[in-house]
């Protein structure tokens, strides 16, 4: 997780139009006029840009592996990224800087160190003793391909296959080659004329560490004694072999085959296997071979002190199971159970009570790695059921299309959605504990509730909880139950806007004290939600239609010597409150044929069950013009305090009183220009009944009044150019502190209220300042603008630009956020070049300028954004979001927060021999591999076979774990250590000195023997 060096800002100074905008306050504020001075407390000290933590589903994965002691998943992707799962909370993300495939992980159990095998031919030993995991050492082979790794447990010796057929042997300690090399021609001999393929797998014999088992893709099996260099016995079969696996007892193995079969061998039986089995091929009668079927990508055998062994397979599916999903087979006595996948498989492990091989293994449960999902079911309960998953894996189960991020929200926010969420659980989940249970949590230093909501392409909307830098789903909120599904497509709704996912989510809208939602959907619809805790059943869902469309007819040049006619608007919404139990009617096309006034989802007309949690107050719909689609909606705000939502697209901007479902305003963009529109002309509303002008905010109360009566106030202001489109508006008191929208305190609407409750909340009315009475305010107040290339301060209420700041020139922001961070507020930003910046308020002064990340796709900019206490975040992969941190006292903490992946445990003890193994033999014979393997025996490997590169993770990991409560322990133990590094390499120094001397000793001693009894004319 690196960290960046910030480039420091100095106080008080602008960048890029710092001088331009001095010029411009001067001649804005004459002398004796300036804008009073704001204390302002942030500065560039207080920023610094790092990653936090990355969460979701490893994104296309392509490794698997257990540690059964310290009970840690790791996952390995297609993308060179490392996962490491630990109890619910405890998670870790590394990446390899090349970052080339992960073809296999491979755990030292209960040491705290995991190899990884990469596709570029690199092995690289992790250390996970710290908790931001590091490399302490890398491997690069140079003249073969690396396809399979075995590490056998309790043994530092690394078995590394390449494709041309041999087997390397690596000191994982060291990440040295051995001189000891197994070739193919050695291991297959005479036994097949040609090269057998690449090695796809290597074990020990249980029973005995000195037999080596290796699969050769071409359907050739060795039994390799280690000690003779020699092969005991070859296993020939004339199918592709995906994989092999022992019997504890080391007496028989089993391999899987590309035609779907399973061969199970007497070890001393090389001739034919003692079992051919094909589980999913059909039975045919006459003693015939079964019908072929797909290759069986994986098998394990697993054996249980009371009863049959498991057979657990991958694949192997009849060909003629077209659209069959993919399968998961369970072999257990007489029973075979299939287990259906949502996904395809790309591995999986059977978890076991022991972590030795030559014991009953004792399978408890099986996970299963898919390629968009992770499973773990349980072997010890009757029909295999799944454990129910802890990790927030599920941000994909549909695409995210929009994200949004709250820090510091209302306490009562998290326990209230956690408890409506509880209900929407699925049933049928195994009863046992989540077994993967490794690791610590990090110590919780943020107390304040975090909340990530995500839309999604199917409609719905998740609540997460995101506090102290973990992530949990609360809620789910399926917003298309609203409208009728189309049975077939002859029946598809008016969707011209889109050919799929015609409900997914485009901008969401919260208000966190009122718990009002409000989203907006790609078929031009918004859709009011109120939360509650009672379950309701609504008769007729509230609707509007709204027309969002001007035609201008006879446009003629500004220039022309007669004004052009007005914008006549093509008709609107009834500013009429409409009564919840009927829908307006439409009219499915105008009187030419044209589809018009129509939605583009159909909203249901019968009954609707509303669970407890987020329901409908209201849909609002855009309609068709003339034969012309509406145009997405660009923007949404709701407002509690009014009871309103306002939102528009790139021809009008509508509000929306939604306690009343009515539209108080529907204005064309050309209506917004008023006396500055390019044609002077003058504003006309396009409904008769409306205010000339459009209309403001005054008091509102929950009566039924009629519109006309709540907008009292005509709009006037002046228009504010700024380059490039508007993305971010909010105002600043006189101290420069924010002005937080009005809001409603949320309570319950679903229950009867008593007459003093009604009486309190029609005298409770939002205080509103109309833009005519702000005039007679003497304070100041700023609004604060950002745009894609800029930002400006106005003073108000003179409307004068009091700072302004070009934020690029070169690239635009895709994200502009005012946020709290210190007690103080700032604006951030985020560039399409890649830049993250913050500016102070009001000034706008440059305090954070880094360089991040590029847009390298569209999802990054969808989904960034910016919330209080320094916290962001984006989707870093269509199924992970990636928190990051811009604030310098988080990233100070973050090492404290950071869940440890490993914990100190006790190695369970071996298996017991019994006395009669132990007195005639029998029992698991080992084998000294350092005598063998070893410089002294086995010599020095070729050096242009591998390159050893250093890893930045040794005693640099170390320091920086050198933190917090027991820093000043594990400094002086870091002392020791780097004492103990140099001691002992001036004890190799010294051991390989000896070690020269003695060899020169020997070869002297040769060479007296070999000439002794020779004359000197014989030399």
């Amino acid at each position: 997780m690196r960290k960046f060096n910030i480039r420091k800002v100095l106080d008080g100074l602008t960048a890029g139009s710092s001088s331009a905008s001095q010029q411009q306050q001067q001649q804005q504020h004459p002398a004796g006029n300036r804008e009073p001075e704001i204390q302002e407390t942030l500065q560039s000290e207080h920023f610094q840009l790092c990653k936090t933590v990355r969460h979701g589903f490893p994104y296309q994965p392509s490794a698997l592996a257990f540690d059964p002691v310290q009970k840690i998943l790791a996952v390995g992707t297609q993308t060179g990224a490392l996962r490491l799962f630990g109890r619910p909370g405890v998670e870790c993300y590394c990446q390899h800087d090349s970052g080339a495939a992960v073809i296999q992980l491979q755990f030292l159990i209960n040491e705290g160190a995991l190899v990884s095998a990469l596709a570029d031919d690199t092995l690289h030993l992790w250390n996970l003793r710290q908790k931001r995991p590091a490399i302490l050492h890398s491997l690069k082979f140079c003249r073969e391909r690396v396809t399979f790794c075995h590490l056998p447990f309790q043994s530092k010796w690394l078995y590394v296959g390449t494709e041309r057929g041999n087997i390397h042997i690596v000191n994982v300690e060291s990440f040295t080659l051995s001189g000891y090399v197994i070739m193919w021609n050695k291991a297959i001999e005479l036994s097949s004329k040609s090269h057998p393929g690449p090695v796809v797998h290597i074990s020990d014999n249980p029973m005995d560490e000195g037999k080596l088992l290796i699969g050769f893709e071409s359907g050739t099996v060795v039994l390799w004694d280690l000690k003779s260099k020699k092969a005991d016995y070859r296993y020939t079969y004339d199918e592709a072999i995906h994989s092999v696996a022992w019997h504890h007892e080391g007496k028989q193995f089993i391999c899987s085959h590309s035609d779907g079969t399973l061969t199970i061998w007497n070890v001393r039986s090389p001739a034919k296997p003692i079992q051919t089995i094909t589980p999913h091929g059909k039975q045919l009668k006459d003693g015939k071979k079964p019908e072929p079927c797909k290759p069986i990508l994986k098998v394990e055998f697993k054996t249980t002190r009371s009863g049959e062994p498991f057979i657990i397979l991958s694949g192997g599916l009849s060909y003629d199971t077209v659209g069959r999903r993919p399968c998961l087979t369970v072999m257990h006595g007489k029973s075979t159970a299939v287990l259906e996948m949502d996904y395809s498989i790309v591995d999986f492990l059977t978890l076991c009570e022991t972590p030795y091989p030559n014991d009953f293994q004792e399978p408890y449960a099986v996970v299963v790695l898919l390629e968009k999902d992770l499973v773990l079911i349980d072997l010890a309960q009757n029909g295999y059921p799944i454990f129910e998953n802890p990790y927030p894996l599920t941000i994909h189960e549909s695409p995210v299309t929009c994200c949004e991020y709250f820090a510091d929200c209302p306490v009562d926010l998290i326990p209230a959605l956690y408890s409506v969420g509880a209900r929407q659980k699925r049933q049928g989940y195994s009863k046992k504990e989540w077994p993967i249970n490794g690791g610590n949590w990090g110590l919780g230093v943020q107390s304040y509730p975090e909340i990530i909501i995500t839309g999604h392409a199917d409609g719905s909307v998740k609540f997460w909880d995101a506090s102290a830098i973990t992530l949990q789903v609360l809620y789910k909120l399926k917003t298309s139950k609203v409208f009728e599904k189309s049975r077939n497509k002859d029946e598809r709704p008016n969707t011209d806007i889109v050919d799929e996912d015609p409900y997914a989510i485009q901008i969401i809208s919260w208000c966190p004290e009122s718990r009002m939602l409000c989203i907006a959907g790609v078929s031009a619809h918004v859709i009011i939600y109120r939360f509650s805790k009672q379950e309701v059943i609504t008769e007729v869902i509230p609707m509007l239609e709204v027309r969002l469309l001007y035609e201008i007819n006879d446009v003629e040049s500004p220039e022309g010597e007669q004004a052009p006619p007005l914008p006549t608007p093509v008709g609107g919404s009834t500013p009429q409150p409409i009564p919840p139990q009927s829908h307006p009617s439409t009219s499915s096309s105008s009187s030419d044929g044209l589809r018009d006034n129509v939605p583009c989802l159909k909203v249901k007309n019968s009954p609707l069950k509303q669970s407890p949690g987020y329901q409908t107050e209201l849909v609002i719909q855009l309609v068709w013009v003339s034969g012309e689609p509406p145009q997405q909606i660009t923007s949404l705000a709701v407002n509690s305090s009014y009871g309103l939502v306002v939102f528009g697209n790139c021809n009008g901007i509508a509000m929306v009183d939604y306690l009343q479902k009515a539209v108080l305003l529907n204005l064309g963009t050309i209506e917004l220009y008023g006396s500055n529109d390019p044609y002077r002309r003058e504003p006309r509303s396009p409904r008769k009944s409306r205010q000339p002008s459009g209309a403001g905010l005054c008091d509102i109360s929950e009566g039924t009044v009629v519109p006309e009566d709540r907008c009292k106030s005509p709009t006037s202001g002046t228009i504010l150019r700024l380059k490039g489109a508007i993305l971010r508006m909010a105002f600043l008191d006189t101290t420069g502190c924010l002005v937080p929208p009005a809001y409603e305190s949320w309570r319950e609407h679903n229950v009867p209220e008593e007459k003093d409750e009604k009486e309190k909340l029609k005298k409770r009315r939002p205080v509103s300042v109309s833009p005519s009475s702000s005039q007679e305010i003497s304070e100041n107040q700023y609004a604060v603008i950002c745009s894609e290339k800029q930002a400006k301060v106005i003073s108000l209420p003179t409307q004068n630009c009091a700072y302004k700041q070009n934020i690029t020139e070169t690239s635009f922001v895709l994200r502009g956020d005012i946020v709290a961070l210190s007690n103080s507020i700032c604006l951030a930003c985020f560039c399409a070049n890649g830049h993250i910046m913050t500016f102070s308020l009001p000034s706008l002064r440059p305090l954070l300028d880094v360089y991040y990340l590029p847009l390298t796709n569209m999802r990054i900019a969808r989904t960034f954004c910016f919330t209080n206490n320094g916290q962001a975040l984006y989707l870093v992969s269509p199924t992970e979001i990636q928190r990051l941190t811009y604030s310098q006292e988080t990233c100070e903490n973050l090492q404290e927060m950071l869940g440890e992946l490993f914990t100190p445990l006790e190695t369970p003890e071996a298996p017991n021999r019994g006395f009669f193994k132990g007195l005639f033999g029998g029992g698991a014979q080992s084998l000294d591999r350092e005598e063998l393997f070893g410089e002294s025996s086995s010599g020095k490997a070729s050096r242009s076979l591998a390159q050893h590169i250093p890893g930045p993770g040794g005693i640099e990991g170390v320091k920086g774990a050198a933190s917090g409560v027991v820093g000043e322990l594990a400094r002086a133990r870091l002392a020791l250590d780097e004492r103990g590094q140099k001691l002992g390499d001036l004890e190799e120094r010294t051991a390989a000195m000896l070690s020269s001397a003695d060899s020169f000793s020997k070869h002297a001693h040769e060479m007296m023997l070999k000439y002794k009894d020779k004359k000197w004319y014989q030399f």
